[in-house]
């Protein structure tokens, strides 16, 4: 058995805000194994400068984990204890090489094309013209849960956005989520999440940066609007310090992105841990290529959460890999008998 990365950079179609900076490129790994004439193929989804493990080290760790393939998923996954990325890259390869098909990795109705995905449509920041012309083509592809980036321009315009939408979609038609990034300032954010209740938002993610575990328990028990942590789960390895996080600040709702929290087995605890003080959760890919999406979603499916999903990056690059996923009226579908355009 062998192993080999490689490196790819994924081009943005139209450069993507947040409340953090324009994104245009994405920066991805590729890890191949080959053992007996098969290939087993998964993906190292950093994002710098938000990943934990974007470290100066991270391609001397990969090239170590390739160069010990032999000591298997198990070991390699401990030893990758800090490289989340790394881990879930390990987790779709290995089992990538042991599947039949080495893009169908949790078989199911889903990758069978008899079922979808419910997701969330996403609206990048940028000037109101821009995220209302999104928003429009989002209701008009047929979602019925809208996620917003704010944060990053003028607040009270963001909440002229909102209020437009809700003069032409009821509660009913449309289920609104936002995400602030961390933007807002704790002095000022109940007074915000206030301000943003009125036009009757499903939740909002991570309100302000994370690491601040009082501050966060405190607007979590006082918000007039569900807040769901994101960046707050990142970095946290140990399953004691997860339960512990989530019983100091007792959110609403957790999001997973498996490519920050340790993959499949990552995301897996965190549910569990979540579930045990009933609180909700849903998964989000966190612009990965169709390889390392394609693997979320299946693995998303096996979850039968009833929550849209965050997993509608597929299309958002000019250079992804071609798959069988396709978003469809507001759900992402697995499309049978299409041939997936993958070559290193």
């Amino acid at each position: 058995m062998k192993a080999t990365y490689h490196k790819h950079i994924l081009n943005f179609k139209t450069p993507s805000g947040t409340s953090r900076g324009v994104l245009k490129t994405k920066e991805t790994w590729f890890v191949i194994i080959e053992k007996d004439g098969k290939q087993g193929i998964g993906e190292c989804g950093i994002l710098r400068g938000l990943s934990a493990d974007d470290t100066p080290d991270y391609e001397a760790q990969l090239h170590y984990t390739c160069q010990n393939i032999n000591l298997g998923l198990e070991v390699l996954y401990t030893k990758n204890h800090e490289y989340p990325s790394i881990q879930i890259g390990l987790e779709m390869a290995f089992n990538s090489l042991k599947s039949q098909d080495p893009f169908i990795l949790y078989p199911s109705q889903f990758t069978n094309g008899k079922a979808s995905i419910d997701i969330n449509g996403l609206i990048w920041m940028g000037n109101q013209d821009f995220m209302t012309a999104q928003i429009k083509d989002k209701i008009a592809s047929g979602f019925s849960c809208i996620k917003l980036k704010i944060g990053a321009i003028d607040f009270q315009t963001e909440l002229d956005i909102l209020k437009g939408i809700r003069q032409n979609f009821s509660e009913s038609d449309i289920e609104l989520r936002v995400d602030a990034n961390g933007a807002f300032n704790p002095n000022e954010a109940l007074e915000k999440l206030k301000q943003l209740s009125e036009y009757n938002l499903h939740s909002i993610e991570q309100p302000i940066k994370a690491g601040q575990f009082e501050a966060m328990a405190n607007l979590c028990q006082q918000t007039p609007l569900p807040i769901a942590l994101d960046e707050e789960l990142i970095g946290v390895f140990d399953d004691s310090k997860k339960e512990t996080l989530l019983q100091a600040i007792n959110p609403q709702y957790i999001i997973l992105k498996p490519s920050f929290i340790g993959g499949f087995k990552g995301s897996d605890t965190w549910i569990n841990l979540a579930e045990q003080q009933n609180i909700g959760w849903w998964i989000t890919s966190a612009l990965e290529s169709n390889v390392g999406l394609n693997a979320i979603a299946q693995y998303t499916y096996t979850k039968h959460s009833k929550l849209p999903q965050g997993l509608g990056t597929g299309s958002l690059f000019t250079n992804n890999i071609n798959s069988p996923l396709q978003v469809k009226n507001g759900t992402l579908q697995y499309i049978i008998n299409t041939n997936w355009d993958f070559k290193f």
